[in-house]
């Protein structure tokens, strides 16, 4: 099965650009090649740019407080399990007192390292970073993958509470979801929501097949999900049968 998802506002959408990002970053920074640590700080400055949003820090703050007020309301429930709630309200916690305690937003400290703004200013550029523009990071690439390595992961460090918040309120979101097989009759599927609930994230699962695509579109109201496939030419077609998959609302 092949993962799609959707996000209904403007928030969820940052917090899964960030998510992909730092999963790119992990990746990147296991690896001993030079080019991969050379996109490993690519990466990295990508982050900074998503994550200087003025109002990024306080809302993420103001989720996990949020989530954190409504698991506390179902303390006393014997349908609930202490034990459970008190795993998720420390991770809560532990997400809530590290970014609170993040100075600035996230990458702050970084940009007083002129040798990563020299980098920053010229990694955009196409060819920006040659040996003759950036001598000094030419340099630091001659040096063993673990030395390089160490360097990320200390910049890394830096942001690593903003990682830890996305990881709590992402995994929580997805977990609030029940998937449904639905069908999407000649390659065509819209459901109407309920009113009265927002959701904030859609998640459609398909047949993994990599010539089929979807074109999803959501809000309030209602949601709808549009199969296409690629022809010969590599142009999308819509799909004319009936096709089965996995849907999933999240609150």
């Amino acid at each position: 099965m092949v993962l799609y998802e959707y996000p209904f506002n403007e928030g969820i959408r940052t917090m899964l650009r960030l998510e992909h990002l730092f999963n790119r970053l992990g990746q990147l920074v296991s690896r001993d090649a030079t080019v991969d640590h050379h996109f490993a700080l690519a990466t990295l400055f990508e982050i900074m740019d998503v994550a200087s949003r003025a109002d990024l820090k306080s809302d993420l703050l103001k989720e996990l407080d949020r989530h954190r007020a409504l698991l506390e309301s179902y303390r006393g429930n014997p349908a609930i399990s202490e034990a459970a709630l008190d795993v998720v309200t420390g991770r809560l916690d532990h997400a809530f007192n590290g970014l609170n305690g993040m100075d600035g937003k996230a990458g702050h400290q970084l940009n007083g390292n002129e040798w990563l703004m020299s980098i920053r200013s010229r990694i955009g550029i196409p060819g920006g970073t040659c040996e003759f523009d950036l001598p000094a990071y030419h340099a630091w690439q001659q040096h063993e993958p673990a030395r390089r390595r160490a360097d990320l992961i200390g910049w890394i460090d830096t942001m690593r509470p903003l990682a830890d918040a996305l990881h709590v309120l992402l995994g929580l979101l997805r977990d609030s979801g029940v998937p449904h097989k639905v069908v999407a009759t000649g390659g065509q599927f819209q459901r109407s929501l309920p009113q009265g609930k927002t959701y904030h994230l859609l998640r459609v699962r398909l047949p993994a097949d990599p010539e089929l695509v979807p074109e999803i579109t959501g809000h309030r109201l209602m949601v709808s999900v549009r199969l296409m496939r690629h022809d010969e030419e590599g142009r999308l077609r819509p799909v004319a049968e009936d096709c089965s998959f996995e849907l999933t609302l999240c609150a």
